[in-house]
């Protein structure tokens, strides 16, 4: 959901550009489409994304300016694939950039930062999460992005 959000709500900033990827850190549903509650939350949201599962790899730290983690494992997972000190500093939470979150610190308080996994959950809490994706976009482009 967090790479729809993102993707449609980029497409007409200027700069800088964005271009959007989502991978998991786990290899469970390599090549597969989008969860299907996923997807409808997003497309009743009004986002047209396309979706195939993809594994992070070592190499996307040098493909990406920006690393965005849903909770602590994926901090964790991604982390533990990095190089150097530069790859880590690409790593954020998605939620750091929820304006209503700033303050809080990722190291201590990375439990408010987190993005739940609502897998096995009703579409109420899939919509629930969007929310929170959508708080967290906002304050993403805010802060980096401009307007054509």
């Amino acid at each position: 959901m967090a790479a729809a959000v993102l993707e449609n709500r980029t497409k007409e900033l200027s700069s800088p550009k964005f271009v959007v990827t989502s991978s998991g850190t786990g290899a469970w549903h390599v090549g597969e489409g989008p969860n299907p509650k996923s997807k409808l939350t997003w497309e009743r949201a009004g986002y047209d994304y396309d979706h195939t599962a993809q594994q992070f790899k070592q190499s996307m730290f040098r493909d990406q300016d920006l690393l965005l983690v849903m909770d602590k494992s994926n901090f964790d997972n991604v982390s533990k694939l990095s190089v150097d000190k530069s790859d880590i500093q690409k790593i954020f939470y998605l939620r750091q950039f929820d304006p209503q979150l700033k303050q809080l610190n990722p190291v201590t308080d990375y439990l408010k930062l987190e993005v739940p996994d609502p897998y096995y959950e009703p579409i109420s809490v899939y919509q629930d999460v969007l929310l929170m994706i959508e708080d967290a976009v906002t304050g993403l482009i805010d802060l980096f992005g401009h307007r054509k």
